[in-house]
């Protein structure tokens, strides 16, 4: 079977028709290279040579809504680039290294995927990850003020709950913020609640929605099982709170699961993978695209939440509210607000010194 024969994505998102709501974002569908009525779009790809940027450069390469792919890194793109060119699909990919180059990459874009930045090593702290991490999204985002100040920013950096407010807080610097085109990917936590429900529920796992709010990290994300299709009943109000934890946990279990020598990188690239298909999809006009992701919202009284949006040509057309709640969500989400209110915070207070 030919490559793009054996690549086959989930959702919405990797449909070629859309669907109404996420929970529709798992059907299969192969990929078709036909684009003669579809409108060329550039990707540009911002820490393309790292653990997630190799194998999402793969991805975005065989989507046929893809016609340019730009890999940027600090060194190593322009391997990574010969590598992923040689994949017969349209896109055209280019790669480039330094910062000297860094324009050069992101001129153009309409989709720019963040995935850059360092592990937590041995004997760093998680303010050393963040000071690090932070810097380098900062950086990055200057640049895109700079040079593609109308793409849409699919954050994936960690932490994705300060990354967010930090770009946002970079762009109203620059005077280009607009906050209909920046996204924290929240992709992988909805795609662990649908795997880890229809698992615990025995129904078919590419019938499953389930919505999932709040942020990206620990308690602050928290999947609505009681809004989980295809309903079950069949579930205890302990199985609902052990599947939210493992949801919350996802990636540590992955962690433990590698013995520390790794993180989550293949799922965080299909879901990568998945919600940036998503945007292509809206700015090209495909209806009711909808996807859980954090945006600058007012679903509730913090300035950025994760909740289903629906996508279109500006980006977010329309930031969802969260529906109806169980009591056990409910406590929930009073519950992680003032860690998330703290996290979005610490974003604000690094972007903004000097």
């Amino acid at each position: 079977m030919k490559t793009a024969a054996l690549l086959r994505c989930g959702g919405a998102a990797l449909r070629r028709s859309g669907a109404p709501s996420p929970s529709h974002q798992v059907g299969i569908s192969h990929y078709s290279y036909s684009t003669a009525s579809q409108p060329e779009r550039k990707v540009a790809i911002l820490g393309a040579a790292g653990g997630i940027g190799q194998p999402l450069a793969l991805l975005m390469k065989l989507n046929p809504l893809v016609s340019s792919l730009s890999l940027y890194d600090i060194a190593n793109t322009p391997g990574v680039a010969a590598d992923v060119s040689h994949i017969n699909s349209p896109a055209q990919v280019e790669g480039y290294a330094g910062e000297e180059q860094l324009g050069k990459a992101l001129e153009g874009s309409d989709v720019v995927i963040i995935p850059a930045g360092v592990p937590r090593k041995p004997g760093m702290t998680r303010d050393d990850l963040f000071n690090i991490n932070a810097g380098i999204v900062k950086s990055l985002c200057t640049a895109i003020a700079n040079y593609c100040p109308h793409a849409l920013v699919n954050m994936i950096s960690n932490p994705v709950n300060s990354t967010v407010p930090i770009a946002a807080e970079v762009f109203k610097k620059a005077g280009t913020y607009d906050d209909k085109k920046l996204f924290g990917v929240t992709t992988l936590d909805v795609v662990r609640a649908k795997t880890f429900y229809a698992g615990k529920a025995n129904v078919p796992v590419a019938e499953v929605n389930v919505p999932v709010i709040g942020g990206h990290a620990g308690i602050t994300i928290l999947p609505l099982f009681s809004q989980a299709t295809p309903k079950s009943n069949n579930l205890s109000d302990e199985e609902i709170k052990a599947l939210t934890k493992r949801t919350q946990d996802g990636g540590t279990e992955v962690v433990e699961a590698k013995a520390g020598k790794g993180s989550a990188t293949l799922s965080m690239v299909y879901a990568g993978a998945v919600f940036a298909d998503a945007c292509l999809k809206g700015l090209n006009g495909v209806q009711d695209i909808v996807e859980c992701t954090f945006v600058q919202s007012s679903v509730t009284e913090l300035p950025f939440f994760a909740s289903k949006v629906r996508l279109g040509k500006n980006g977010v057309e329309e930031v969802l509210g969260l529906g109806p709640l169980s009591d056990y969500e409910k406590q929930s989400l009073e519950s992680l607000k003032p860690e998330l209110k703290a996290s979005i915070e610490k974003g604000i207070q690094f972007a903004n010194r000097s």
